[in-house]
């Protein structure tokens, strides 16, 4: 590839990213996109748009990147948490390192690459990209000690970064110590419940804990099998949902409805105070089935948060598939569906969802080689006679091996995200982050395998599976496939970096959504469940790729950095919109994706490290080589200090800290009112949203509608009716 092809790759993508994002000013300025591009605000305070039209509105501006440029990590920490903090410092050092290193190697390690070899070179727009790699240099060059030099100023700065980010480490104590008082600080989740004929498991449940923890044991809520009740209470509040939206059209009139004779009111919510209803609709009312419905899982109430930390990591048995207990997740990042798999599964689920993660990263091999086909017109020529009079065209040529290759693997890779939050679900992860934060793991291994390693080896399946063959060939086969494939990684970075960038802001399907609802159906409300959440198991190992891409080809093919730091500016300002304006906040898991983050840069700095080992022992060159073993020792064992000073803060609570936050509830006086608000925090079958037992008495119960507390929002307390 040359230079006109990378620019004509180049150039498809700027067009996009500047169609896209003119379009994008324009289309958040109508009021009709309100759900699409502000649903942030529209679920805090929801609002209707009335404003005149005016052409202001159809004029392209770039108001909203300095709004988004001025906002604070405050604003994103007070809109989107802890984790949307984290992912932007992400994208803060990546800017950062990425800059230290093209600054280097673009003054340093490029004019070393391109008069490497004593050649005549071509005008720069009919040069190869070849001669801007380490290949260009030859063998036994007193000038590699630059690529050495850059080599340890990289790594070095990287990891510089990533201990002055231990203040990531603080903000998560700082998360814990600061939030107000969460059932989930005081509440276990216990797994493997051991069956007794003679007691059903919460009586199991309850003899267990009040015998070995008689002190600090409160309470417990068990979990029940999801079937018909579950299923009434989803299709109940969507109904409403859509009365909801049809009422207002009706007004308050109270004409008899034409096919019951009810008034058009006919949606209720009545006060349930009759024991003989309650034992009708209430769960823990169903005592002829409720043993049938349990499942061995339950959520266990504590005193204090510390006791609740002891209970969660202390071994319950002698037996450890037995009384398994962890911290309970928040009470809306439960992953209900799956507290009802028996805990005896859950390894097998794990050794399953691996097996069929990794076949699924064997067939994938087959789309990523057909993709590198594209890249050699020879072997393609060969291939397929008939395209031989199409490729010799000129800008055919250019966008065949400049464009499609890296188009082709991005349409591939869109069906990974879906499959590995499936496999993720299979496991029997408890959370919906615990489950998100497992897919972003698969995910993240699977785009290094295939994009990285498969397209670097590239060949036939056999010859990428016998390249292995010999662990001492791992650094000499990479450091002559990596100089190689740079160009493709730099096309890939435009493909799947910008032009994504401009796809994420835009909101394409839920913009297609709005406009077929309001356009088409003639629905005018805005709708109730709008609400996105951000994709971190998507974004993270896209940024991490990119990382890995920038640190293996920083000194071996530079060029490659200056499109890095332009898709990572644009990150910033995206990103940042996104999580301020569009996805909202459902749960919390604290920074846990950080450790990620971390290990997967220094795996870079290793790769990196040890790909640089073999080109400079093929280059013939052993005082860089000598150089670069003590870097590689010197970053592991900087990994493991990390490992050792920063990892367990994201694994347990301080016990300092808990003890601390028990005392204060204490002086505060805000104990009784915690235990009030446990058992209602974890009901499995909330029997009615809080927007809809307000609204079902706006019209007729006026006067009970302040009697209304959290406790009668239980299952069996109120009866939704609707009028046959």
């Amino acid at each position: 590839m040359d230079i006109t092809a990378l620019l004509t790759s180049a150039g498809i993508n700027i067009a996009i990213c500047v169609v896209l994002l003119s379009l994008y000013s324009v289309l958040r300025k109508q009021p009709s996109n309100g759900c699409v591009y502000f649903t942030q605000r529209l679920v805090s305070e929801p609002v209707k748009y009335s404003d005149p039209f005016c052409l202001e509105r159809l004029v392209p501006s770039a108001s909203w990147i300095m709004r988004v440029w001025q906002a604070t990590d405050e604003d994103i920490l007070a809109v989107g948490g802890v984790d949307a903090v984290v992912f932007m410092r992400i994208v803060v050092f990546s800017i950062r390192v990425f800059i230290i290193a093209a600054m280097i190697c673009i003054f340093l390690v490029l004019p070393v690459n391109y008069y490497g070899q004593d050649m005549q070179h071509k005008q720069i727009n009919a040069e190869s990209l070849e001669v801007f790699t380490i290949g260009n240099v030859k063998e036994g060059s007193k000038w590699l000690w630059t690529h050495c030099l850059a080599l340890y100023i990289i790594s070095c700065s990287a990891c510089v970064l990533l201990y002055f980010y231990k203040s990531i480490t603080k903000m998560r104590l700082a998360h814990i110590t600061g939030s107000p008082p969460s059932p989930s600080h005081f509440t276990v989740l216990v797994r493997g419940i051991p069956w007794s004929p003679d007691h059903s498991y919460s009586d199991s449940v309850e003899k267990f804990f009040s015998t070995y923890y008689p002190a600090s044991y409160v309470s417990h809520q068990m979990v029940y099998q999801a079937g018909t009740i579950d299923k009434l209470m989803k299709d109940a509040e969507k109904m409403y949902r859509m009365l909801k939206t049809i009422e207002p059209q009706c007004g308050k009139s109270s004409m008899p409805c034409c096919l019951c004779g009810g008034t058009t009111h006919s949606f209720k919510v009545l006060n349930n105070e009759a024991e003989s209803v309650k034992s009708k609709t209430s769960v823990d009312g169903l005592q002829p089935t409720q043993r049938e419905k349990e499942r061995p899982a339950a959520f266990v109430f504590f005193r204090t948060r510390y006791a609740a930390v002891i209970a969660a990591q202390v071994l319950q048995s002698s037996n450890p598939m037995l009384w398994v207990t962890q911290l309970a997740p928040e009470p809306h990042d439960v992953y209900w569906s799956n507290l009802s798999i028996p805990y005896k599964q859950v390894w097998l689920r794990k050794i399953a969802t691996l097996l069929g993660a990794i076949v699924f990263m064997l067939v994938f091999l087959v789309p990523v080689t057909f993709v590198q086909g594209l890249t050699q017109l020879d072997q393609l020529s060969h291939t397929f006679p008939f395209l031989k009079g199409i490729l010799k065209q000129k800008y055919m040529n250019h966008l065949v091996t400049g464009y499609l290759p890296s188009v082709i693997l991005i349409l591939f890779l869109y069906a990974v995200p879906p499959t590995m939050m499936l496999f993720s679900a299979m496991e029997g992860n408890v959370s919906r982050s615990e489950r998100k934060r497992s897919a972003c793991i698969k995910i993240l291994y699977f785009t290094i395998w295939n994009v990285f390693f498969v397209n670097v080896l590239s060949g036939s399946v056999i010859s990428q599976l016998s390249v292995f063959s010999s662990v001492r060939d791992i650094p000499i086969q990479l450091a002559k496939a990596v100089p190689a494939q740079a160009t493709f990684f730099t096309t890939y970075v435009l493909s799947s970096g910008w032009a994504s960038l401009s796809c994420e802001v835009i909101q394409l399907f839920a913009l297609l959504c709005n406009v077929f609802r309001k356009f088409i159906l003639r629905i005018k409300e805005e709708p109730s469940n709008c609400a996105l959440t951000f994709p971190h198991h998507t974004e993270i190992p896209r940024l991490l790729l990119f990382g890995l891409l920038g640190f293996t080809c920083s000194i071996m093919a530079p060029l490659i950095l200056p499109f890095l730091l332009v898709y990572f500016f644009l990150a910033f300002l995206v990103y940042r919109n996104q999580i301020l304006h569009v996805y909202v906040s459902k749960y919390e898991s604290g920074g846990q994706f950080w450790p990620i983050v971390h290990n997967t840069t220094i795996f870079s700095l290793v790769l990196t490290q040890i790909i640089a080992l073999g080109v400079f022992g093929i280059k013939r060159s052993p005082i860089a080589s000598g150089f670069t073993i003590p870097l590689i020792f010197f970053t592991v064992l900087f990994n493991e200090y990390c490992r050792q000073r920063f990892s367990p803060v994201f694994k347990r609570s301080p016990a300092q800290v808990l003890i601390e936050m028990d005392r204060q509830d204490e002086r505060w006086g805000t104990i009784e009112e915690i235990y009030n608000q446990l058992r209602s925090a974890y009901c499995q079958y909330p029997s009615i949203s809080p927007d809809l037992s307000t609204a079902g008495n706006t019209s007729h119960h006026e006067d009970k509608e302040s009697s209304q507390d959290p406790e009668s929002l239980t299952p069996g307390n109120q009866l939704v009716k609707l009028n046959e």
